[in-house]
Protein backbone atom coordinates (compact mmCIF):
# COMPACT_ATOMS: atom_id res chain seq x y z
CA UNK A 1 0.00 0.00 0.00
CA UNK A 2 2.82 2.40 0.92
CA UNK A 3 4.66 1.54 -2.29
CA UNK A 4 1.51 2.21 -4.33
CA UNK A 5 1.01 5.54 -2.57
CA UNK A 6 4.65 6.57 -3.12
CA UNK A 7 4.39 5.65 -6.81
CA UNK A 8 1.15 7.62 -7.14
CA UNK A 9 2.77 10.65 -5.51
CA UNK A 10 5.69 10.42 -7.93
CA UNK A 11 3.37 10.17 -10.95
CA UNK A 12 1.43 13.23 -9.78
CA UNK A 13 4.55 15.13 -8.72
CA UNK A 14 6.40 14.98 -12.04
CA UNK A 15 3.87 16.83 -14.27
CA UNK A 16 3.13 19.36 -11.52
CA UNK A 17 6.84 20.04 -11.05
CA UNK A 18 7.62 20.26 -14.77
CA UNK A 19 4.76 22.65 -15.48
CA UNK A 20 5.58 24.85 -12.49
CA UNK A 21 9.27 25.13 -13.43
CA UNK A 22 8.44 25.94 -17.06
CA UNK A 23 5.98 28.67 -16.10
CA UNK A 24 8.57 30.09 -13.69
CA UNK A 25 11.27 30.35 -16.36
CA UNK A 26 8.86 31.50 -19.08
CA UNK A 27 7.72 34.32 -16.79
CA UNK A 28 11.29 35.58 -16.44
CA UNK A 29 11.69 35.58 -20.21
CA UNK A 30 8.40 37.22 -21.12
CA UNK A 31 8.87 40.05 -18.60
CA UNK A 32 12.42 40.64 -19.86
CA UNK A 33 11.02 40.74 -23.40
CA UNK A 34 8.37 43.26 -22.33
CA UNK A 35 11.05 45.54 -20.90
CA UNK A 36 13.25 45.43 -23.99
CA UNK A 37 15.45 42.31 -23.81
CA UNK A 38 14.79 39.72 -26.51
CA UNK A 39 17.64 37.36 -25.52
CA UNK A 40 15.29 34.67 -24.23
CA UNK A 41 13.25 34.93 -27.42
CA UNK A 42 16.35 34.49 -29.59
CA UNK A 43 17.31 31.38 -27.60
CA UNK A 44 13.83 29.90 -27.98
CA UNK A 45 13.02 30.21 -24.27
CA UNK A 46 9.69 32.05 -24.61
CA UNK A 47 7.85 28.76 -24.53
CA UNK A 48 6.38 26.28 -22.06
CA UNK A 49 8.17 23.42 -23.82
CA UNK A 50 9.88 21.45 -20.99
CA UNK A 51 12.82 20.50 -23.22
CA UNK A 52 13.79 24.16 -23.44
CA UNK A 53 13.72 24.76 -19.69
CA UNK A 54 14.53 21.61 -17.73
CA UNK A 55 18.04 20.80 -16.59
CA UNK A 56 18.44 17.01 -16.07
CA UNK A 57 20.64 17.30 -12.99
CA UNK A 58 18.60 20.12 -11.48
CA UNK A 59 15.36 18.20 -12.01
CA UNK A 60 16.74 15.04 -10.38
CA UNK A 61 17.95 17.10 -7.42
CA UNK A 62 14.46 18.54 -6.99
CA UNK A 63 12.90 15.09 -7.02
CA UNK A 64 15.33 13.38 -4.66
CA UNK A 65 16.73 16.04 -2.30
CA UNK A 66 14.08 18.76 -2.48
CA UNK A 67 16.37 21.45 -3.94
CA UNK A 68 17.24 21.89 -7.58
CA UNK A 69 16.98 24.16 -10.56
CA UNK A 70 15.90 24.61 -14.17
CA UNK A 71 17.99 26.19 -16.90
CA UNK A 72 18.15 29.92 -16.08
CA UNK A 73 16.57 32.08 -18.77
CA UNK A 74 19.30 34.23 -20.37
CA UNK A 75 18.81 37.95 -19.72
CA UNK A 76 21.01 40.75 -21.06
CA UNK A 77 20.51 43.61 -18.62
CA UNK A 78 22.04 46.09 -21.09
CA UNK A 79 19.03 45.57 -23.36
CA UNK A 80 16.53 46.47 -20.65
CA UNK A 81 14.96 49.91 -20.74
CA UNK A 82 16.00 50.65 -17.16
CA UNK A 83 18.50 47.91 -16.21
CA UNK A 84 18.65 48.27 -12.41
CA UNK A 85 14.89 48.56 -11.93
CA UNK A 86 13.76 46.24 -14.72
CA UNK A 87 15.99 43.33 -13.65
CA UNK A 88 14.18 43.39 -10.30
CA UNK A 89 10.87 42.99 -12.13
CA UNK A 90 12.31 40.20 -14.29
CA UNK A 91 13.61 38.35 -11.22
CA UNK A 92 10.33 38.80 -9.33
CA UNK A 93 8.29 37.45 -12.25
CA UNK A 94 9.26 33.82 -11.55
CA UNK A 95 8.22 33.62 -7.89
CA UNK A 96 5.10 35.70 -8.56
CA UNK A 97 4.06 33.29 -11.33
CA UNK A 98 4.35 30.38 -8.89
CA UNK A 99 2.20 32.15 -6.31
CA UNK A 100 -0.41 32.80 -9.00
CA UNK A 101 -0.32 29.10 -9.97
CA UNK A 102 -0.76 28.07 -6.32
CA UNK A 103 -3.72 30.43 -5.93
CA UNK A 104 -5.27 29.18 -9.18
CA UNK A 105 -4.66 25.59 -8.00
CA UNK A 106 -6.75 26.25 -4.90
CA UNK A 107 -9.45 27.88 -7.02
CA UNK A 108 -9.64 24.97 -9.45
CA UNK A 109 -9.63 22.40 -6.64
CA UNK A 110 -12.56 24.10 -4.90
CA UNK A 111 -14.36 24.58 -8.22
CA UNK A 112 -14.19 20.88 -9.07
CA UNK A 113 -15.17 19.89 -5.51
CA UNK A 114 -18.13 22.29 -5.52
CA UNK A 115 -19.49 21.94 -9.06
CA UNK A 116 -18.18 18.62 -10.42
CA UNK A 117 -18.08 16.49 -7.25
CA UNK A 118 -18.60 13.24 -9.14
CA UNK A 119 -15.08 13.43 -10.62
CA UNK A 120 -13.41 14.67 -7.43
CA UNK A 121 -11.50 11.84 -5.75
CA UNK A 122 -8.43 11.27 -3.56
CA UNK A 123 -6.02 11.31 -6.52
CA UNK A 124 -7.31 14.65 -7.80
CA UNK A 125 -7.17 16.12 -4.31
CA UNK A 126 -3.61 14.80 -3.86
CA UNK A 127 -2.54 16.26 -7.21
CA UNK A 128 -3.79 19.72 -6.30
CA UNK A 129 -2.17 19.57 -2.87
CA UNK A 130 1.16 18.61 -4.48
CA UNK A 131 0.75 21.29 -7.17
CA UNK A 132 -0.02 23.99 -4.62
CA UNK A 133 2.82 22.95 -2.31
CA UNK A 134 5.37 22.85 -5.13
CA UNK A 135 4.48 26.34 -6.31
CA UNK A 136 4.46 27.96 -2.89
CA UNK A 137 7.82 26.41 -2.03
CA UNK A 138 9.29 27.36 -5.43
CA UNK A 139 8.20 30.95 -4.83
CA UNK A 140 9.51 31.36 -1.29
CA UNK A 141 12.71 29.39 -1.90
CA UNK A 142 13.56 31.57 -4.88
CA UNK A 143 12.85 34.69 -2.84
CA UNK A 144 15.64 33.92 -0.37
CA UNK A 145 17.82 37.06 -0.73
CA UNK A 146 21.05 35.39 -1.88
CA UNK A 147 22.52 34.89 -5.33
CA UNK A 148 21.96 33.07 -7.63
CA UNK A 149 18.31 32.92 -6.53
CA UNK A 150 15.73 35.43 -7.73
CA UNK A 151 15.66 36.94 -4.27
CA UNK A 152 19.37 37.73 -4.60
CA UNK A 153 18.69 39.56 -7.85
CA UNK A 154 15.81 41.48 -6.29
CA UNK A 155 17.52 42.35 -3.01
CA UNK A 156 21.00 42.84 -4.53
CA UNK A 157 19.85 45.22 -7.25
CA UNK A 158 17.61 47.05 -4.82
CA UNK A 159 20.48 47.85 -2.45
CA UNK A 160 23.23 48.17 -5.06
CA UNK A 161 22.56 51.87 -5.52
CA UNK A 162 23.13 52.57 -1.83
CA UNK A 163 25.45 49.74 -0.72
CA UNK A 164 27.39 48.56 -3.78
CA UNK A 165 30.11 46.82 -1.74
CA UNK A 166 27.55 44.81 0.22
CA UNK A 167 25.94 43.74 -3.04
CA UNK A 168 29.32 42.63 -4.40
CA UNK A 169 29.93 40.53 -1.29
CA UNK A 170 26.45 39.08 -1.56
CA UNK A 171 27.15 38.13 -5.17
CA UNK A 172 30.45 36.44 -4.24
CA UNK A 173 29.51 34.72 -0.98
CA UNK A 174 25.76 34.18 -1.46
CA UNK A 175 26.07 31.02 -3.59
CA UNK A 176 28.58 29.55 -1.11
CA UNK A 177 26.27 30.23 1.82
CA UNK A 178 23.32 28.69 -0.01
CA UNK A 179 25.29 25.59 -1.02
CA UNK A 180 26.60 25.25 2.54
CA UNK A 181 23.08 25.30 4.00
CA UNK A 182 21.90 22.69 1.48
CA UNK A 183 24.86 20.41 2.23
CA UNK A 184 24.36 20.75 5.99
CA UNK A 185 20.76 19.65 5.53
CA UNK A 186 21.76 16.66 3.41
CA UNK A 187 24.48 15.50 5.80
CA UNK A 188 22.77 16.18 9.12
CA UNK A 189 19.15 15.64 8.15
CA UNK A 190 18.37 19.03 9.69
CA UNK A 191 17.47 21.53 6.97
CA UNK A 192 18.08 25.15 7.93
CA UNK A 193 16.38 26.25 4.71
CA UNK A 194 13.22 24.22 5.41
CA UNK A 195 13.12 25.60 8.94
CA UNK A 196 13.22 29.11 7.47
CA UNK A 197 10.70 28.44 4.69
CA UNK A 198 8.01 26.49 6.58
CA UNK A 199 6.45 29.46 8.45
CA UNK A 200 6.12 31.40 5.18
CA UNK A 201 4.66 28.34 3.48
CA UNK A 202 1.98 27.89 6.14
CA UNK A 203 1.09 31.60 6.11
CA UNK A 204 0.65 31.68 2.31
CA UNK A 205 -1.09 28.31 2.14
CA UNK A 206 -3.52 29.25 4.91
CA UNK A 207 -4.21 32.66 3.35
CA UNK A 208 -4.91 31.23 -0.12
CA UNK A 209 -7.10 28.49 1.33
CA UNK A 210 -9.04 31.02 3.41
CA UNK A 211 -9.63 33.41 0.49
CA UNK A 212 -10.76 30.72 -1.94
CA UNK A 213 -12.95 28.85 0.59
CA UNK A 214 -14.56 32.16 1.61
CA UNK A 215 -15.25 32.97 -2.04
CA UNK A 216 -16.94 29.62 -2.73
CA UNK A 217 -18.92 29.74 0.50
CA UNK A 218 -20.48 32.97 -0.71
CA UNK A 219 -21.92 31.25 -3.81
Amino acid sequence: MLLRLDFEILILLIPALIFSLCVHEFSHGIVAYYYGDDTAYKYGRLTLNPIKHLDPMGSLMLLFIGFGYAKPVPVNTFNLNNPREDIIKVAAAGPISNLILAFFGYFLMYFIFSFIPNIFNESIHLFFRIFIQINIYLAIFNLIPVYPLDGGQIFGNFISKYYPNFNKNLFVYGPRILLGMILIGLVSGFSIISLFLQPFYYIIDTLFNFIISLFFNLF
